[in-house]
């Protein structure tokens, strides 16, 4: 009965959207500038939602009735506003100052432009940036243009080196939330629990989402928790889809780096790439709908910044192996108790040893170093035994689509968009040397590079239907997304099952997937005081995690006579010293049966959000958000913003609001065993649930939300007769109870070895039977502040008769720490753990992993068939995320260059060449302390822009 009752709410509403829709026509008309006709302008009917942009020709086509006001926008551009008075509307636009495009983030007014609104939103072109700029992935294309968005590729951080973690205004990848075409997005299944930037938290995968398929993207610097919900604590990224048609875009992009360190820091070439974007949209009907589509495909080749392992690699007993070999024995039967084969081929390797020698004498002897006479030996160089520090390599292909069908001539719009993408990843983890009980010699005698290869798949579908009920905007829409990372690990082996490891393993994946239903309404009166916008609306969403177990030998651990390893009384085999041989496939342990799950929740939400011009002068916004989580309660938030126009060209904003994240399903319910480095030594840490008995035996208490205040100062100001507007805005945000990945716990032992109590015992235990030797958790650890300034100066200069210079100026200064005391259990305090609960690596990488300052200076110059674009960006400082206070070393700032050369060829084809990083710069070298013996001649776990070096582009650009 509910079930129909809801079918007939549902045609109900379609029957009052077409009843209701006001007679419209459809206007059409030519937007041009004193150079000729203007592409991609807005075009909006003032108060709603309906709205096109022009094509390439300047031509436009909107459905809208005699008396309605149509918005003319465009950045760089005065906006203009118009009243139709029949169907047919030519426009002139007249150069002004940029950031005045209609926007649909930061305000629920649908004529809002970013200048205009209570608080900071940036408007970026991407079809500038790809056409122009180096990069063609979201991250990077960010990364660059945004001073306030940070994101780098990452190194020898497992599933984290094929997904890049981003940060806005110096926060956490999962506190800013992302929305395509003002609908949320869904989140990655990945969460970070390596060492880099992000750790413990989830964020969203910027990289399946095709450049190409993007209009603009409209980025909104201010809380937003009250107006979008949970993540936005940051800010929201919102990722316009193109709606273009008849115009194919095609764009073939290759490059490499040509760098002074490539190839191992010998020089040369290396990290190849290749990408193919098409983009090319087709009219729908005769009210304005169309369907856009893109496509690419893209692939980057790893590049290794080490320069050669500068450690032990052999000692006596792997010499002994090599004679052994050479003879023709099995090198696995020198591992028995029987040592007279051991003591013949030591002594046919001159060791001289003694007949008689018992195993343990034998241990002492063989264990020595003989690094320098192997190597001569067996013909191989230290750079043999290299890791891959640096890029992985990815391949991938990505395919959006955007739909907006209008369904009769009054208005009413059905729309959608999707997107499905696929990618390939291969990284590799740290050498697994020859004197090391990780290695299983007989099978790999020189020592191995174990290597990780992800499979990512992304699908995404969104539908929805909006129209005007008796006046009012009506928007009711479904969006469905699912991320799924699966991995298989190569070149590897399972150490403790010796003869009978396979090489290749199945290791396991999890996935997520958030299905989110809107129903957003919205009214704007201009006949209450001078504007008045009511909007509100509702919000169900339903999301849930899974993770994948992989096969047993890719978990497990066994005894010498083949017993997987289920009790802590169990053995281990070993390697001729004793060491007990790590299980599961090395570099990354598969996820075992006991780590298998399948969690889900739901929310439900309300929001009210009022904007009034109470004059021509003065602005003030109000939202609230009601909030309910199935697994932990209830939230409530508030927004209040205003603007005040101090003359007509400036603008003094500010703003308050509180917020909150609700925890990720992942950070509630991850569970695994990761080989984690600290400081260069190999840890294998299991990542165990708060509801764990692990857990509780440690005192972490249960995961609750985070929390936030923040307030936002700015002014905005225009400066028509030099085609210049500057915006400064200033913000401070409080965190409370902020989720961190804690560090490594162990079992507590007396001098002795034996365990403090039986607690400490049972942990061993507990870890014993995970096949792990620490314990790492989620925790509402800490609290923070952050507080920075936000700059962003905007100029266009017509320079001769053809010449257009546009300039941009943007910077971010801000600064994070952690205020209070830890908040940690009493249990914790007790036993001296509280340091462990938030160590001193997490506050690196909370406080000083990513620049906290950063400034862009970009310049566009265009002059009939020719472009030139550069760009100077300024990276601040960071420092190495190190528990040893010692060797927190402070990386210093650097400035990295981008320049290209655009030429029009053709009406249809442009050549454009250029480099990223122009002059080859590269952030400072590890000091002695932080390169682990030759490993990281560059920090892996703090990075300002990465360490490709310099990277020389080239790209055909096709419109038909």
């Amino acid at each position: 009965m509910n079930q129909f009752l809801q079918l007939r709410r549902i045609l109900a509403f379609l029957f009052l959207v077409t009843v209701n829709a006001i007679n419209a026509q459809e206007v059409t008309g030519t937007v041009k500038d004193e150079t000729g006709p203007l592409p991609g302008v807005s075009v909006v009917v003032k108060g709603t939602t309906t709205g096109t942009t022009t094509d390439f020709d300047g031509n436009y086509t909107v459905t809208a009735n005699n008396g309605d006001v149509l918005i003319f926008s465009y950045v760089g551009y005065d906006t203009q506003e118009i009243t139709v008075t029949g169907p047919k509307l030519n426009v002139s636009l007249k150069s002004g100052v940029a950031l005045d495009e209609v926007i649909l983030v930061g305000s629920r007014n649908p004529a809002r432009t970013a200048t205009d609104t209570p608080v900071p939103v940036d408007v970026i072109d991407i079809s500038e940036l790809t056409s122009a700029g180096p990069q063609v992935n979201l991250n990077q294309i960010l990364n660059f243009v945004a001073p306030s968005f940070t994101s780098n590729t990452q190194t020898i951080s497992d599933g984290t080196d094929h997904i890049d973690p981003a940060s806005l205004r110096g926060l956490g990848p999962d506190q800013v939330l992302v929305l395509i075409n003002g609908k949320r997005r869904h989140n990655s299944s990945l969460v970070n629990v390596n060492g880099t930037f992000g750790r413990g938290s989830v964020g969203t995968d910027l990289n399946a989402i095709p450049s190409g398929a993007i209009k603009r993207l409209e980025v909104l610097r201010d809380g937003a928790a009250a107006q979008y919900g949970s993540d936005a604590i940051a800010g929201v990224i919102n990722i316009v889809l193109d709606s273009s048609v008849n115009e194919l875009t095609l764009n073939m992009t290759t490059g490499a780096n040509f760098s002074k360190n490539a190839n191992g820091q010998t020089g040369g070439v290396d990290g190849e790439t290749i990408n193919i974007s098409a983009n090319y949209g087709i009219p729908l009907g005769t009210n304005g709908g169309f369907i856009n589509l893109t496509g690419d495909f893209d692939f980057r080749d790893s590049y290794n910044r080490m320069k050669e392992w500068e450690g032990d690699v052999f000692n006596l007993y792997n010499t002994v192996e090599r004679f052994a070999n050479a003879d023709g024995y099995d090198i696995a039967n020198l591992l028995d108790d029987d040592v007279d084969d051991v003591i013949q081929y030591g002594n046919q390797a001159g060791l001289g040893l003694s007949q008689t020698a018992t195993k343990e004498e034998l241990q002492a002897i063989l264990s020595a170093d003989n690094t320098e006479a192997e190597l001569a030996a067996r013909g191989l160089v230290r750079s043999d035994f290299n890791m891959r520090v640096g890029q992985s390599e990815v391949r991938g292909g990505r395919f959006f689509g955007n739909l907006s069908l209008p369904i009769d001539d009054q208005g009413t719009e059905l729309y959608s968009f999707a997107g499905i993408s696929s990618r390939k990843g291969n990284s590799a983890g740290f050498y697994r040397l020859p004197n090391q009980s990780r290695t299983y010699t007989p099978a790999y005698i020189n020592g191995f590079l174990p290597e990780i290869n992800s499979t990512i798949t992304d699908q995404s579908f969104a539908v929805g239907i909006k129209g005007k009920v008796n006046d009012w905007n009506v928007d009711l829409s479904n969006s469905w997304g699912k991320n799924e990372f699966l991995y298989v690990i190569g070149n590897t082996y399972n150490a403790s099952m010796q003869n009978a490891s396979p090489f290749t393993f199945d290791a396991g994946g999890f996935s997520f997937a958030q299905n989110t239903v809107n129903l957003d309404i919205n009214k704007f009166h201009d006949d209450i005081l001078n504007g008045l916008n009511v909007a509100f609306g509702a919000e169900y969403r339903l999301e849930k995690y899974e993770i994948y177990a992989g096969e047993e030998a890719s978990y497990g651990q066994y005894t010498a006579a083949g017993e997987l390893i289920k009790t802590s009384t169990q053995v281990a085999a070993q390697d001729f010293f004793g060491e007990a041989r790590p299980g599961g496939s090395q570099v990354f342990p598969g996820f075992r049966p006991t780590n298998e799950l399948s969690r889900g929740r739901n929310s439900v939400a309300a929001y009210f959000d009022l904007e009034a011009d109470f004059s021509e002068t003065f602005l003030a916004s109000f939202a609230t958000r009601y909030e309910n989580y199935s697994d932990f309660g209830s939230t409530i938030n508030f927004k209040l913003a205003g603007r005040l126009k101090a003359s007509e060209n400036v603008n003094i904003r500010a703003a308050v609001n509180t917020g909150f994240r609700a925890p990720s399903l992942h950070q509630l319910n991850y569970n695994s065993v990761s080989t984690i480095f600290v400081d260069g030594i190999a840890q294998e840490v299991g990542t165990f649930s708060n509801d764990s008995k692990v857990a509780n035996l440690l005192g972490i208490p249960a995961l609750k939300e985070e929390t936030s205040r923040s307030v936002s100062f700015g002014v905005t100001a225009k400066i028509p007769d030099a085609n210049l507007s500057i915006t400064a805005d200033a913000y401070f945000v409080a965190i409370d109870d902020r989720v961190v990945y804690t560090g490594t716990f162990e079992p507590q032992t007396e001098a002795d070895g034996s365990y403090t109590d039986d607690a400490n015992e049972e942990l061993a235990n507990l870890l014993t039977q995970a096949n792990a030797s620490g314990a790492a958790f989620f925790a509402n650890a800490i609290d923070t502040e952050s507080k920075g300034l936000d700059i962003v100066i905007t100029h266009k200069a017509d320079i001769g008769t053809n010449g257009r210079l546009v300039t941009d100026l943007s910077g971010t200064l801000s600064k994070t720490k952690r205020v209070g005391d830890i908040k940690a259990s009493n249990v914790l305090e007790n036993a001296g753990l509280v340091e462990t609960y938030f160590d001193e690596s997490s506050r690196i990488y909370l406080e000083e992993a990513v620049p906290r300052t950063k400034v862009n200076l970009t310049n566009n110059y265009t002059v009939n068939k020719f472009n030139l674009f550069l760009r100077n960006v300024y990276f601040g400082p960071v420092s190495e995320a190190t528990n040893t206070v010692a060797n927190q070393q402070e990386f210093s700032s650097k400035i990295v260059t981008d320049l290209s050369f655009g030429y029009q060829a053709t009406d249809a084809l442009t050549l454009t060449i250029g480099a990223n990083n122009l002059f080859d710069i590269y952030p400072d070298r590890a000091i002695e302390a932080n390169r682990s013996s030759g490993r990281f001649d560059w920090s892996r776990r703090s990075q300002q822009f990465g360490i490709g070096g310099r990277f020389l582009f080239a790209r055909l650009s096709f419109k038909l």
